[in-house]
């Protein structure tokens, strides 16, 4: 979509469709208000009312599309308003948009147009790709969109819509990837799309087959990918190079392309959408291509431990011994706790680096959806600043984290009488015991871990711009953390400060 801005009035300039974000709190334009009943339109969260001025202002159609009250404001809403507008043109088959918010916003321009861009983006996002059958409204495309803003705001509100896209494309990569079936989204082709991702934008990519990785020792993300026909990989990813003024900073993803449980074998409801195992490297692959549009001044390593799980007569056992790439051994009580098993090795493989910060990825246990629902990460970490830069990155973004505990007595749960550690500390902390676990693979250096279980997939969307499948979350969670880190001032500015206490 291509998206532009102008300076002005936007009920003065003559458009097919207009989208005006309004403020609860904040009264509508005469001419608007001429048009209305009373309680047509409050302008609460999300509400819309579409209109058909015939001359009264210049748009031929007006979409009111409320945004709360202005003391409460967040990106999300603006987010969320940019999704509703581009959906609604979508449905009445209108090929540009013109959108803006009445009134003055409590949130920097820079900051509005970003959350537009990245709102229109991602609500027009469909994976449609095995479709034969589409109606009008699925198949028509809103080519382009105008963001409105005072006169003297232009260059600011250019930057913002540049990085809401850069980011949409990341959150975009990474759905399309969830969203891909298993037989044909395997660990083989998760490499062949590493490769195509690092020639398309600069990066360094290695992708280590099943011989590589037994030559050199990755017992864990061989021992889970035994039983299936389809081969593990392990993928590195590296933006920018070591220097000293360019810190390391290692991110690790999930890669479980299909998770059937093993011989552990899951519910057949529970694998529905177990080709969204791979949540944690989607994400960050996006945060990767979104890193490098950006050009970062990072050093930047991407790492996915790439498998499948599945029952076989080759498939390993509970009972088992694994010996992983660290040395370590592990005792395999239960064969459905695999992603931590392959994300052993990758987080010994990250210390290669000597990272200023390891960022795990994870869709990792069910437990966390029992904690904290579908609305929240959970994080655990090893270092508290790490996990305040983290949380800070969260509450600007509104890909919230919620801090777990991973103190001692949680890395007492999986110590193994006859391993040196167990792939299972019972039900009891279940969320916490799998962090504990792959604290246990990165020596000294700074982690943190991101649960993303819950929220890396919605069968019923409540965010305008979700829809069914993948949400590419952690995308935008760790561009903002990297964007963060690389300017090298956490202390949140005065909107993202606002931004933070309103949410928090």
């Amino acid at each position: 979509m291509e998206i532009g801005v102008q300076s002005g009035e936007i009920l003065q300039e003559r458009s097919d469709f207009c989208v005006l974000g309004v403020y609860e709190d904040t009264p509508l334009p005469p001419e608007v208000v001429d048009l209305l009943e009373p309680n047509d339109f409050t302008g609460k969260p999300k509400q819309t009312l579409l209109l058909y001025p015939r001359n009264a202002i210049a748009p031929r159609r007006l979409l009111l599309v409320g945004l709360g009250k202005r003391d409460a404001a967040t990106v999300d809403s603006i987010r969320q308003a940019g999704a509703i507008g581009v959906q609604e043109a979508q449905k009445l088959h209108v090929p540009a948009v013109s959108i803006g918010i009445h009134g003055d916003s409590p949130l920097a321009p820079t900051v509005v147009a970003q959350a537009f861009a990245e709102g229109m983006e991602l609500g027009a996002y469909r994976y449609h790709v095995y479709r034969t059958e589409l109606t009008d409204e699925h198949s028509f495309v809103v080519e382009g969109a105008t963001v409105y803003t005072r006169r003297g705001n232009e260059r600011q509100v250019r930057d913002g819509i540049a990085t809401g896209q850069i980011i949409a494309r990341g959150v975009t990569l990474a759905r399309d990837l969830v969203n891909g079936p298993g037989y044909t989204m395997t660990p083989e082709r998760l490499g062949d799309e590493a490769k195509s991702l690092g020639a398309r934008h600069g990066l360094t990519v290695t992708v280590l087959d099943e011989v590589q990785l037994a030559d050199q020792g990755f017992g864990g993300i061989l021992a889970v990918g035994r039983g299936s026909a389809n081969a593990p990989r392990f993928i590195v990813m590296e933006y920018g190079s070591a220097a000293n003024d360019r810190p390391a900073i290692c991110l690790v993803g999930k890669g479980l392309t299909f998770d059937s449980g093993g011989l552990s074998l899951k519910p057949a409801e529970a694998m529905e959408t177990m080709k969204s195992d791979m949540g944690g490297a989607a994400a960050v692959f996006g945060a990767m291509q979104a890193a490098a549009e950006l050009e970062l001044p990072l050093h930047i390593v991407g790492l996915v431990a790439s498998a499948e799980n599945m029952p076989s007569s080759t498939a390993y056992r509970p009972g088992d011994i694994v010996r992983t790439l660290s040395g370590k051994t592990i005792e395999v009580l239960n064969t459905d706790a695999e992603g931590r098993i392959i994300l052993s090795d990758a987080l010994f493989y990250a210390q290669r680096y000597h990272p200023a910060a390891i960022v795990n990825l994870a869709t990792l246990t069910g437990a966390i959806i029992i904690a904290l629902g579908l609305h929240a990460i959970g994080m655990m970490s090893t270092d508290q600043e790490l996990a305040d830069k983290m949380r800070h990155a969260g509450e600007v973004c509104l890909e919230r984290v919620w801090q777990l505990p991973l103190w001692s007595e949680y890395r007492e749960m999986i110590k193994s009488e006859i391993a040196d550690i167990k792939n299972l500390g019972g039900r009891p902390a279940g969320s916490i015991t799998a962090g504990a676990f792959l604290a246990d693979f990165v020596g000294d250096y700074p982690l943190v871990h991101l649960d993303i279980a819950g929220t890396a997939w919605v069968d019923k969307p409540t965010k305008a711009y979700h829809t069914h499948g993948g949400t590419g979350v952690g995308v935008a969670l760790l561009t903002e953390f990297l964007r963060e880190y690389a300017q090298g001032a956490m202390a949140p500015t005065a909107n993202a400060g606002r931004e933070r206490r309103r949410s928090a």
